[in-house]
C-alpha cells in the first residue's frame, strides 16, 4: 500500500524569499519574481505501516502544482562577479600534458571549458576563472588538468569573490609522480598550486554548513540497498504508474491513465490501484496534463499507506526575473531507494547547501576513531531543514548522562574541488614501507610576502606529500597575515573540506593571525592542525573538526611504534628510538606555542591525542633565533573555550612536554625534534619575574579517550565548566616534577562533570579491543583499556591542586576492577602535596566505596613500592568525600601520617586523619643510589620505606616524604649514609617544625649550614651554622611567610646542607636499634578529630547493625573498646575461626565495613 503525497508550499513572505542560500536538501527554491505562483510536487513512496490521511486543503494556484524549477543562483544585481568583468579575454588551451602555459603582463583570460595543459605560471599579470558561466540550458562543469599552478609577483587568481561565490563545478587536478623527470620547482616542489612573492589567490565556492552535530541517536540500518529509476520526457500525457518490488527493484507492472481524454480512465485509475498488493511500491508521475485528476487522487490517498521516493515534472514555461530570463524543459522522473538500512540524521543546525549525492562523514562516539562512517546523502523528500537521509553501520550517540556526547557531522563535497591525482599503488620512495597506497598528493603553499590569499568553499582531496614542506594548506615563514602585518582583509582559510590527505591538513608554520574557521579535517596522515617551529602565534581555529587522524614519517612525533624503531633518520648512530617517549604523538591539533586561540573545536578521533599543546625551548627549524630560550614555556595561552575530544587513544588533550631542539649527538642520542620534557608556566608578557597569568580552559568536554580525558601539567592552569565521561582517567593535573617550577601555582577544576560509565555502551567490534561488565547495570559496553583497568574521575598525582563543586556520577567498582571517582597514579615515584584540595564534591550513583581508591598491590598497580604510591594525600577541605570536614585522606599504612585517633577506610585503602602537615625533600650524593627508611618517633615499629623519585644512576636522589609537622623522625640508609644531604622544607609555614636524626656511622665529622635559596633568581642566602651534636636537630621555617599554595617562603626555599667525611670501611648506616626507643614518643593527637558530618547532609545509604558478644566452648572474648565485636565460629564444633572488632568512632564514618567483612566469610 502507498501514500500518493503533494507538497505544496504555502507562498513565503518577503524575508522568506531573500534567504535563498538557507535551504535544505530537496527545498523549493524560491525567487523574487513577480507575479508568478511556483510550487512543487514530489511522490514520497515509503513502505510503512497503514496511517489516517491528513486532510486535504485545496491550494491557490493549484493548475500550477506540476511545474518544478531549479534556479541556481539569484545574484544581487549590485555585484559584479570576477567573470563579469570587462576586458575578459576568453580562454580555451584544449588538452595537451605538453602545453606549458604562462599568463603574463597585462593579460587577463576567462578559462570556459574543461583543459589539460602542463603548468600554469602566472607573472605580472592576472588570471580570472569563471566555471559558472550558464551556456544554453546546462550547467558544465569543468576540470582543469595541470602539473602546477604558479601565482607569481603580481600574478591573480581569482575563482568567485566574497560577494559573488562561485556556484559551478569545478576540479582543479594536479597530476604527475615524484620521479618523473620534470624539474622542480626550488621553493614549491612539485605537484602544488603556488602563492608566492606579490601573489594573490582568491578562491570563494558556495556557501555550505561546514559540520554540525547529531541531535539524535543514529542507529544502523538492515541492509537492503536496491534501487529504481525510472524517467520520461515531454509525451505520453496523463499519469504514468509502476508497481514495484521492495525487495529487488524491479517494475512488476506498468500502465499509463490518460485521466484529461476520459473520466472512465480515472475510474480503471482507481480500480487499478485498488488491486495493487499490499507490500509493494506504487510509482505515479503525472505527465502533460491531468485534467480531473484531484478528486480521484485523494479518493485514493485515503486507502493506501506512506512510501519512500521521489518524482519531480515539469511544464514549458517562461518567468521573467527583476534581471534575466531562461526556458526549463520539462521532464518526469521517479526514483527509489529501496534501501530499508537508510537512517535520517536529525540535525542540530539547518543543513544549509546539502545535496543529495553529497559526501558527508560522522564521527565516532565511541573508543576507536574507526567507527567514523562516510555517507552519500540520499534524496529525501520529507527531510525537515535539519535533516538529511544516509546509510550506516554504527551507533552514533546523543547527549547521554549530562555530557555533550553528539557526533559531529562533517561535510566532504563541495563544488570546488582541488585534488592530486594518485597511482593505484605506492612506487619507488621510502614511503612504501609503512604505506601501500600512492602518497604523493598535491599541495598548496603560500609563500612570505604574498600580496592576497582568501580560500573558502573548497574541497582537498589527497592532498600532502610524505615530504616536509607538503600539505593540503601551508603557510610557510609568513610573518604576520592579518591587519598587524597590513593584510586588509585578514587572511583566512574557513569552509574548507580537507579529506583522505597524505601529510596533515593546515600547516601553519612561522606565521601569526590567520584565521582558520569551519574547516573539516578527516582522514589526514600526521598531525592535522599543525603549528610547526614554535613562534606561530594569534592564529585561531574557530569551529574546525579533525578525526580519522593517523601516523606519518615526517617527524618523530608523527610517528608510530614501528616507524619511531624503523626511521633511524636524525638519530645518533646506533639509537633506536622509544616508541611513547621519543615518538608516538600524532595529534588532531598540534599547538607549538600557547597563544593561539582554539574555540568551538572538535578533536574527534587521532591515533594518540586530540589537543596537544608542546613546547619548543628555542624556535626551530628556520624559524630558529625568534624568540629568546624558554619564552613559551612561560607565554600566556590564548582562548581556549568550548572544545571537544573523544575517541583518542592516548588522551583528549594533553599540555605538556617539548621537543628537542638540537641535533642528536653522543651525550643525548635521541634525534631532532623527539619529545622531551617541559614544565609550562603562563606569565605577564612570557616574563617569569612578573605577575602569573592562569591558562584558562572553559567548558570542555572529554569522552570515550581510551587512557585519559586530558593530562594538563603547570603552573597555573584552571579548568571551569567541563564534561568527562567514559575515558580511562578523566583528568590528571600534574605541577612541576621534582620541584614546582612556578612556584605558587596551581591547577585547579571548578564546575565540572565526571562520569565513569555512561549510558553509551559502545558497539562491540574487533577494533575495539575490550568488551566486559560495566555501569551501575552490570551491561556489556566497550572499556577504555582492559577488563580490570581502574577506571578512576580525578586522578590526583603530585600538586597543588584544587577541586572544587564537582559532580561525579556512575563511578562503580566490580569484582576484580577498582573503580573510584577519586584516585592516585599508578606506580607514581613523585611526591604527593598536602594542600591538594578538594571541596564541595557531589556523588551521583557512586557508591560509598567507590568514592576513592589508593591503590593496592595487584594488576595495573604493580607492588605498590614506588615512594609516590605510600605518601598519597589529599585534604577533605568541606568533608564532601569523607563526611569530615578538614579531614585529611591518607595511605592507611603510611605511619608518619597517621595518630591514634584516624579512621580506617578499607575499602578505600585509606584512614581518614586530622593533623597538620607538610613536606621535606630530601636531595643526597655521593651516593645516588640509597635507599632511605624514615621513621616516625611515635610509631618505631613502623618505618616508611622510600627508594627515591629519581633513577638509581642519576647524580643525585631526593626522597619527599609527607611529614606530621612538630614530630620527630629518624632517617637510616640501606648502606652507608651519603656525604651530602640537603633537606628542604616544603610547605612549612613560619614557626612550624620537625626534629630530624639522620644516621651516620662513629668518627663522621660535619659541615652544617642552613640558607634560604630562591630557585627563580638563582640567588642563594646563608641563615646560620650548626654544629655538630648528638641529639636531633629541630628543624623550622624560621625567616619568611609563605603564600597560598606556594611550596616556599616568598624569598625562597629554607633548607639544610649537611657535607658529611665518613670513616672508611664504615658500614650500613642504620641506627634503628640504637635510636629506639630512645627517643621513642607515646603517640599524642595534637590536631582533634572534626566531628562527622549531620546525618541530613550525608549522601548515599545509610548503615545501621547489631552485634552480639559471643564465646565459644575454650574461649572468652573481649571487647577492649566501645564499639562491635564479630567472631566467627563453625556452626558444627564450635572452633573459634576469626574475630574482628570495629570500634564506634570507624563505624560513624564508614558502617561499610561489616558488611564488607560479613560478605568476605566463606560458607565452608
Amino acid at each position: 500500500s502507498v501514500l500518493f503525497s503533494i507538497n505544496l508550499p504555502h507562498p513565503r513572505n518577503q524575508d522568506e524569499e531573500q534567504q535563498v542560500s538557507h535551504r535544505s536538501p530537496g527545498q523549493v527554491l524560491r525567487s523574487s519574481a513577480q507575479n508568478v505562483c511556483s510550487v512543487s510536487a514530489e511522490l514520497l513512496l515509503m513502505p510503512f505501516p497503514a496511517l489516517q490521511p491528513a486532510p486535504y486543503t485545496p491550494q491557490l494556484c493549484l493548475h500550477a502544482v506540476l511545474l518544478c524549477f531549479r534556479v541556481n543562483e539569484v545574484f544581487p544585481s549590485a555585484t559584479v562577479c570576477p567573470d563579469k568583468e570587462d576586458g575578459l579575454q576568453p580562454w580555451t588551451p584544449g588538452h595537451s600534458e605538453a602545453h606549458r602555459v604562462t599568463i603574463g603582463y597585462g593579460k587577463k583570460v576567462l578559462l570556459t571549458s574543461s583543459a589539460t595543459v602542463h603548468s600554469i605560471e602566472i607573472l605580472d599579470g592576472g588570471m580570472q576563472l569563471n566555471f559558472g558561466l550558464i551556456i544554453a540550458d546546462t550547467i558544465r562543469p569543468i576540470l582543469l588538468r595541470t602539473k602546477h599552478i604558479l601565482i607569481g609577483a603580481k600574478g591573480e587568481l581569482h575563482i568567485g569573490s566574497p560577494d559573488c561565490p562561485y556556484k559551478g563545478s569545478l576540479t582543479i587536478s594536479l597530476y604527475g609522480r615524484s620521479d618523473d623527470g620534470d624539474t622542480e620547482h626550488s621553493y614549491f616542489g612539485r605537484k602544488y598550486v603556488g602563492v608566492g612573492t606579490g601573489g594573490t589567490l582568491e578562491i570563494h565556492g558556495d556557501r555550505k554548513l561546514s559540520w554540525t552535530f547529531l541531535n539524535k541517536t543514529l542507529h544502523p540500518g538492515e541492509g537492503n540497498e536496491n534501487s529504481y529509476h525510472f524517467e520520461r520526457g515531454w509525451g505520453n500525457r496523463g499519469i504514468i504508474v509502476h508497481v514495484v518490488d521492495p525487495k529487488s527493484g524491479d517494475v512488476l507492472h506498468s500502465d499509463r491513465f490518460d485521466t484529461y481524454r476520459s473520466k472512465d480512465e480515472s475510474r480503471r485509475l482507481a480500480q487499478y490501484v485498488d488491486l495493487v498488493e499490499d507490500g509493494l511500491i506504487l510509482a505515479m508521475v503525472v505527465n502533460d496534463e491531468a485534467a480531473g485528476l484531484w478528486r480521484v487522487i485523494i479518493q485514493l490517498i485515503s486507502s493506501v499507506q506512506n512510501s519512500s521516493t521521489s518524482g519531480l515534472v515539469g511544464l514549458d514555461c517562461n518567468v521573467m526575473y527583476h534581471f534575466f530570463f531562461f526556458t526549463v524543459r520539462p521532464q518526469a522522473s521517479i526514483s527509489i531507494d529501496l534501501q530499508s538500512n537508510s537512517s535520517i540524521l536529525e540535525l542540530a543546525d539547518e543543513a544549509v547547501g546539502w545535496r543529495a549525492g553529497d559526501r558527508v562523514v560522522v564521527a565516532s562516539t565511541d573508543y576507536s576513531m574507526h567507527q567514523a562512517e562516510e555517507f552519500d546523502v540520499i534524496p529525501c523528500s520529507t527531510c525537515d531543514a535539519n535533516q538529511v537521509k544516509v546509510q550506516g553501520q554504527y551507533r552514533h550517540a546523543p547527549e547521554v548522562d549530562g555530557v555533550d556526547m553528539r557526533a559531529e557531522v562533517g561535510l566532504l563535497t563541495r563544488n570546488i574541488l582541488i585534488r592530486g591525482e594518485m597511482e593505484p599503488a605506492c612506487y619507488a620512495n621510502e614511503a612504501c614501507k609503512f604505506f601501500e597506497f600512492d602518497t604523493f598528493g598535491g599541495h598548496l603553499k603560500v609563500e612570505r610576502g604574498f600580496k592576497a590569499t582568501h580560500v573558502e568553499g573548497v574541497e582537498l582531496k589527497h592532498m600532502g606529500q610524505q615530504s616536509m614542506g607538503h600539505y593540503p594548506v601551508h603557510f610557510h615563514m609568513n610573518g604576520d597575515v592579518d591587519e598587524k602585518g597590513g593584510y586588509d582583509p585578514p587572511t583566512y582559510v574557513r569552509d574548507l573540506s580537507i579529506h583522505h590527505t597524505f601529510s596533515r591538513c593546515v600547516t601553519v608554520h612561522g606565521s601569526n593571525g590567520l584565521l582558520v574557521k569551519d574547516v573539516v579535517g578527516y582522514d589526514a596522515l600526521g598531525h592535522c592542525f599543525f603549528t610547526e617551529d614554535g613562534p606561530e602565534e594569534r592564529n585561531t581555529f574557530d569551529h574546525c573538526l579533525g578525526l580519522m587522524v593517523k601516523a606519518s614519517t615526517l617527524l618523530p612525533s608523527d610517528r608510530d611504534s614501528k616507524m619511531c624503531r624503523d626511521i633511524t633518520d636524525g638519530a645518533f648512530p646506533g639509537y633506536v628510538a622509544k616508541p611513547r617517549q621519543d615518538c608516538s604523538a600524532t595529534s588532531t591539533f598540534w599547538m607549538a606555542n600557547p597563544n593561539n586561540n582554539l574555540i568551538n573545536c572538535a578533536a574527534a578521533g587521532s591515533e594518540e591525542t586530540g589537543f596537544w599543546f608542546i613546547f619548543h625551548h628555542v624556535p626551530t627549524g628556520p624559524s630558529e633565533g625568534m624568540y629568546s630560550p624558554g619564552r613559551t614555556e612561560h607565554t600566556p595561552m590564548g582562548h581556549f573555550i568550548n572544545n571537544r575530544a573523544h575517541s583518542n587513544y592516548r588522551a583528549g588533550m594533553i599540555l605538556d612536554n617539548g621537543v628537542k631542539t638540537t641535533e642528536a649527538n653522543a651525550k643525548d642520542k635521541r634525534p631532532y625534534l623527539s619529545l622531551v620534557g617541559a614544565r609550562y608556566g603562563p606569565h605577564l608578557d612570557s616574563d617569569p619575574f612578573k605577575p602569573r597569568v592562569p591558562a584558562l580552559i572553559h567548558h570542555f568536554v572529554a569522552y570515550k579517550n581510551q587512557d585519559h580525558g586530558a593530562w594538563l601539567r603547570g603552573g597555573d592552569v584552571w579548568l571551569d565548566d567541563c564534561q568527562f565521561a567514559d575515558n580511562g582517567i578523566g583528568l590528571t593535573l600534574a605541577s612541576g616534577g621534582t620541584f614546582p617550577d612556578d612556584d605558587g601555582s596551581r591547577q585547579e577544576v571548578k564546575n565540572s562533570l565526571f562520569v565513569g560509565e555512561s549510558e553509551n555502551r559502545g558497539v562491540p567490534i574487533p577494533d575495539n579491543g575490550v568488551w566486559g561488565p560495566g555501569g551501575p547495570d552490570m551491561e556489556k559496553r566497550t572499556l577504555p583499556r582492559g577488563v580490570n583497568f581502574p577506571i578512576r574521575g580525578m586522578q590526583i598525582y603530585d600538586g597543588p591542586i584544587n577541586v572544587q563543586n564537582c559532580t561525579f556520577r556512575k563511578y562503580i567498582a566490580l569484582d576484580g576492577r577498582h573503580t573510584s571517582a577519586f584516585g592516585f597514579r599508578l606506580n607514581n615515584s613523585w611526591q604527593s602535596c598536602p594542600n591538594n584540595n578538594v571541596t564541595d564534591i557531589t556523588f551521583d550513583n557512586v557508591p560509598i566505596t567507590s568514592r576513592v581508591f589508593f591503590g593496592e598491590p595487584g594488576p595495573w598497580f604493580s607492588e605498590m613500592q614506588m615512594d609516590g604510591d605510600k605518601t598519597t594525600i589529599f585534604h577533605d577541605v568541606d568533608g564532601s568525600v569523607s563526611e569530615y570536614p578538614g579531614a585529611f585522606l591518607v595511605k592507611e599504612d603510611n605511619w608518619l601520617l597517621r595518630h591514634p585517633d584516624c579512621i580506617d577506610v578499607p575499602d578505600w585503602k585509606a584512614a581518614i586523619c586530622s593533623g597538620n602537615y607538610a613536606q621535606i625533600y630530601i636531595q643526597t650524593r655521593n651516593p645516588a643510589n640509597l635507599d632511605m627508611n624514615m621513621v616516625k618517633d611515635e610509631y618505631p615499629d613502623r618505618p616508611l620505606h622510600l627508594v627515591g623519585a629519581l633513577g638509581k644512576r642519576n647524580h643525585y636522589q631526593q626522597f619527599q616524604p609527607v611529614v606530621t609537622l612538630a614530630k620527630g623522625y629518624t632517617m637510616h640508609w640501606d648502606q652507608v649514609a651519603p656525604l651530602e644531604v640537603t633537606i628542604w622544607l616544603i610547605n612549612f609555614n613560619r614557626g612550624e617544625w620537625i626534629n630530624v636524626g639522620i644516621c651516620y656511622p662513629r668518627g663522621t665529622t660535619f659541615t652544617i649550614i642552613s640558607d634560604i635559596h630562591n630557585r627563580l633568581t638563582k640567588v642563594t642566602r646563608k641563615t646560620g651554622v650548626f654544629m655538630r651534636t648528638m641529639e636531633k636537630e629541630k628543624m623550622g621555617h624560621l625567616h619568611q611567610a609563605r603564600e597560598d599554595f606556594a611550596f616556599c617562603s616568598v624569598k625562597g626555599c629554607e633548607r639544610v646542607k649537611i657535607k658529611a667525611i665518613i670513616p672508611k670501611g664504615s658500614g650500613p648506616s642504620d641506627c634503628m636499634a640504637a635510636a629506639y626507643p630512645k627517643y621513642a614518643e607515646l603517640p599524642v593527637v595534637d590536631v582533634p578529630m572534626p566531628k562527622k558530618l549531620p546525618r541530613s547532609r550525608l549522601v548515599g545509604q545509610c548503615y545501621s547493625f547489631d552485634a552480639l558478644l559471643l564465646c565459644s566452648t575454650e574461649n572468652k572474648l573481649y571487647q577492649a573498646d566501645d564499639g562491635v565485636q564479630l567472631t566467627v565460629i563453625d556452626g558444627h564444633s564450635g572452633k573459634l575461626l576469626d574475630t574482628k572488632g570495629f570500634r564506634n568512632a570507624i563505624l560513624m564514618g564508614i558502617p561499610a565495613q561489616i558488611e564488607n567483612y560479613i560478605t568476605s566469610i566463606k560458607d565452608e
